[in-house]
Formats: C-alpha cells, sequence, structure tokens
C-alpha cells in the first residue's frame, strides 16, 4: 500500500503481477551505481546540501570495475530501508539509458534533467528530483536502478508504483542536509505541470476524441519567461507528453512537424502561448494526419485502353449531366443527353472514343477546361469504386475570393463535396465561370480546385485512416519562438 505522506509502499519490492514494460534478457547484473553532483563529481559521504543536487550516476570507477548492462533502466528515491516511495512523478518519466557501460542521461516522454557530461567516461548522470522529504531522522534516502526485464511493470493502479523483482534492481544510499515538512513537500504543487496527447484526428475536426489514437515518437518543445533553452520531449507510446516541476512563469509548448515523408498535416494550432504556471495545471493536446493513397487513379488511366474498358453507359450519361468544358468554354458532353439514360452502341462507342481524346487534350490555358477534365476523372474513380466519396483529402487554404462549400478552416474537404463545389457550388465553379483564360479569382478558385483534384487521383493527399511512421530527419528546426527572457 502506498501512503503520500508516510507509509508503506508494499509494491516497491514487489514481484511483477502485469504485463511487462521491458523485454532485457536475463544476465548477470554488474556495475555500480552511485549519486554525484551535476557535473559528476563525487559528494564527500554522499552528504548533499539540496535535493535537487543529487544526480543518478553509474559505471565503472576505475579500470578493473564492471560496467552495467546497456540498456534502458527506471529509477527512484526511497526512504533508506525501502519501504516508503517519495518518487513522485510518473515512472514513465523517470527513466534512464545506459551506454558503453555507464548512465548516459534520461529518456522517455517526460525526462529529468541531465547533468553535464564525464569527458573521459562519457557518463551523463540524471537529476533525481522530484521526490519528497525522507522521514528518516538523519536525512537518508535510497536510490535504485531497475532493470526494464520481463518482470518490470508500473502499477496499473498508481502510475508512480513500479513492480519488480529485487535482482533486477542495484541501490545506492545517500544523505540531503535540506529538510521539510511532508505536509507542503509530498507532492508536485498544482499549475506545476504541463501535459497533454499528441493525437491521430481521423476525422479531422480537431478534437481528441474518444476512439482517436495516440502519436508515439513526436516532438513537443517547452519555452516560456522560465526556460533558458528550449527543452524537448517526444511522446510515449500512447501520444502523452509531460513537462514537470515548472517554476512559477508564462510558458507555451509546441509540435515540430517531421521533415521526413510521409507528409504530416496540423488539425489543431501546433503552437500554444501564455500557458501560465501557477495557479492551474494545464493539458494541451495537438492533432495530426498523415496524407497519402486513397485509391485513385489518374487521368491517363481513363484515356488508355484500361479505363476505356470499364466505362459504361451510365458513367458517360454523368458527365453528361455535369458542367465540363471544353477548351473554348463550350460544354462538353460525351453523348447527347436526349440518348440518355441508354444509348445505342454506337452512340456510346463515340463517346468513349471522345471522352479519351478531351481527357488527354485537357490545357490549363482555360483553367475550366484543366479543372474539368479532373473533375471527370475523380467522378469516375468513386463511380467505379476506387475512391469513397465520403474520404477527406487536404486541399489547404483556398485563395482570396475563393468560397469553397464544404472546406474546413484547417484546408480538409471530403471528396464529395469538392465534386459538387467544382461543378456548381462554389462561387466560381464551373457552371458560371466556364471560360477562365484571364487571371483573376474565377481562374485562381479553379486552380486551386484543380489542384486538390489532380493531387487525389495522383494519391498524394488523402487522410489515412491510421497513424503513419514518425520519420524525423534530424534536420527539423526548433517550434518554439525566439524569446527575449526577462
Amino acid at each position: 500500500m502506498k501512503k503520500v505522506c508516510g507509509g508503506v509502499v508494499a509494491a516497491v519490492i514487489g514481484v511483477v503481477l502485469f504485463g511487462a514494460v521491458g523485454v532485457a534478457q536475463a544476465q548477470q547484473f554488474f556495475g555500480s551505481i552511485f549519486t554525484t553532483k551535476s557535473d559528476g563529481t563525487l559528494v564527500n559521504q554522499n552528504v548533499f546540501d539540496l535535493r535537487s543536487d543529487v544526480y543518478l550516476n553509474g559505471g565503472p570507477q576505475n579500470a578493473n570495475s564492471n560496467g552495467l548492462p546497456d540498456g534502458t533502466y527506471y529509477y527512484q528515491v526511497t526512504d533508506p530501508n525501502g519501504a516508503d516511495l517519495l518518487s513522485t512523478d510518473p515512472a514513465v518519466c523517470r527513466q534512464v539509458t545506459v551506454l558503453s557501460g555507464v548512465v548516459h542521461g534520461a529518456t522517455g516522454p517526460c525526462p529529468h534533467a541531465n547533468g553535464s557530461t564525464n569527458p573521459t567516461t562519457g557518463a551523463i548522470p540524471v537529476q533525481l528530483v522530484p521526490f519528497d522529504f525522507t522521514t528518516n531522522g538523519g536525512g537518508e534516502y535510497k536510490v535504485w536502478l531497475i532493470r526494464q526485464t520481463a518482470d518490470t511493470s508500473i502499477d496499473p493502479n498508481d502510475d508512480t508504483v513500479l513492480l519488480f523483482k529485487r535482482s533486477d534492481a542495484k541501490t545506492d544510499n545517500f544523505k540531503v542536509k535540506e529538510t521539510g515538512s511532508c505536509t507542503t513537500n509530498c507532492e508536485l504543487p498544482p499549475g506545476s505541470q504541463i501535459t497533454g496527447v499528441k493525437f491521430y484526428d481521423a476525422d479531422v475536426d480537431g478534437v481528441f476524441d474518444p476512439n482517436e489514437v495516440g502519436i508515439a515518437g513526436w516532438k513537443i518543445e517547452l519555452f516560456g519567461t522560465q526556460v533558458s533553452n528550449t527543452t524537448s520531449v517526444q511522446t510515449d507510446q500512447a501520444g502523452s507528453y509531460a513537462f514537470l516541476g515548472l517554476d512559477p512563469g508564462s510558458y507555451g509548448v509546441c509540435e515540430v512537424l517531421p521533415q521526413n515523408a510521409p507528409v504530416w498535416v496540423p488539425t489543431t494550432p501546433t503552437s500554444i502561448n501564455g500557458i501560465l504556471v501557477p495557479p492551474d495545471a494545464t493539458e494541451q493536446n495537438f492533432g495530426n494526419v498523415c496524407l497519402g493513397a486513397g485509391g485513385g487513379l489518374t487521368l491517363g488511366f481513363w484515356h488508355n485502353k484500361n479505363g476505356q474498358a470499364l466505362l459504361t453507359k451510365s458513367d458517360l450519361c454523368t458527365l453528361t449531366g455535369m458542367f465540363l468544358r471544353n477548351a473554348n468554354g463550350s460544354d462538353f458532353d460525351p453523348v447527347a443527353s436526349a440518348s440518355c439514360p441508354n444509348p445505342n452502341n454506337n452512340v456510346f462507342n463515340n463517346g468513349k472514343a471522345a471522352l479519351s481524346k478531351w481527357l488527354i487534350g485537357a490545357s490549363a490555358t482555360n483553367m475550366a477546361n484543366m479543372l474539368s477534365a479532373q473533375l471527370a476523372t475523380m467522378k469516375l474513380n468513386v463511380l467505379h469504386g476506387f475512391v469513397s466519396g465520403g474520404a477527406n483529402i487536404f486541399a489547404g487554404a483556398a485563395p482570396t475570393g475563393c468560397t469553397v462549400p464544404g472546406l474546413s478552416g484547417t484546408g480538409f474537404i471530403s471528396i464529395n463535396a469538392l465534386i459538387t463545389a467544382a461543378n456548381t457550388d462554389s462561387n466560381h465553379a464551373l457552371d458560371s465561370d466556364p471560360n477562365t483564360v484571364a487571371a483573376g479569382q474565377a481562374r485562381s478558385c479553379q486552380e486551386f480546385m484543380k489542384n486538390a483534384l489532380d493531387n487525389a487521383n495522383n494519391n498524394l493527399n488523402f487522410v489515412q485512416s491510421s497513424p503513419c511512421a514518425v520519420n524525423y530527419s534530424g534536420t527539423e528546426d526548433s517550434c518554439a519562438p525566439i524569446l527575449i527572457l526577462q
């Protein structure tokens, strides 16, 4: 049982009962851990002035010592008997990497601060706060380094508690001169943290819905009046991130968009400013979707023999009923409307040939002509079930003076809505502007819709149903604004 202000945490040295977090293979646990100051220097008799002075370190201290096994570990602070858990933040925030046998800095979605690198060993110590004051009269504490094996997990009922085998842990005791009352130091003060979720906004509505999932491995940055250097974390498997233990001040958080494929598009603001800490803890979520294929077939496909073989009399009658335009702005009707809905075979065959020639001959000289060709192509894709009319695509922002019904404020629109807008519903649709040779709002608006249809026919801009891989190039710029710190 865990207590907030004293008591026993039986799970601290318990045997795991739940699903494993790590998959490290069983091996002899060599190596040592020890506490240091932020620069890695040892402190006489392990006695520190302040809790914030204490850093976790580890690895060989001389040439004959064993290094720690490489991997990812949890750590925690308890009373010297190991009975009372004193670490106050979620266990997922208390992770450290061991590389080449030495402690090599914090990891996880909400990592603790790192100290400076030891130029000789390469060790990077990790700060242990936040943790409560010990009830031990001598100011003594115990730090634990815990391997992530098949026997290690986080208590599902309390995310600060780790369940593990004692044989998977190493410990070291230290003392702190700083003292305080548990009633005022048991937990992080309200408003000392900014948390949130990076979620996959499948319906592109900008709202984190219960059925939507988080995106792992996404970079979130913290900036503000109390941050001298931009702090960055990556979201965990659930898409969660956290910045903990913040000093009072004004902060902002932002998301770093990957530069590598696939293309990611935000559905919510990418930067949130003016978060005041304290009085209240705050949750700031970010929504994104990735773009890709959606079944589109190109203008060239419907022009060639493969597409021609699929055409039906109903297809040609549907196209005849639309406001498709020739290069000179006149109507393009592959069959006479009077012959529909069942034109004879001769009319049908001639109509197929006319459609093929019209598609391949379309030109952007008259933008209405080129828009018509891409519109007819997409309509055929929908009629034959290659593309879902309800699928969302990313079109971007419409140009000035262009009103496209169904286009969201973040630039998304369904295929059906775009087909209707291009044909009749926009303020510069084909029914009202058949000849857009001259520059102006009508031509710009038709070009915008043409580009969206063209990209969809080429499988470039469909919103994918689930998250894609997150691939950072390593060359992304910081998303945080340049601040003049006070």
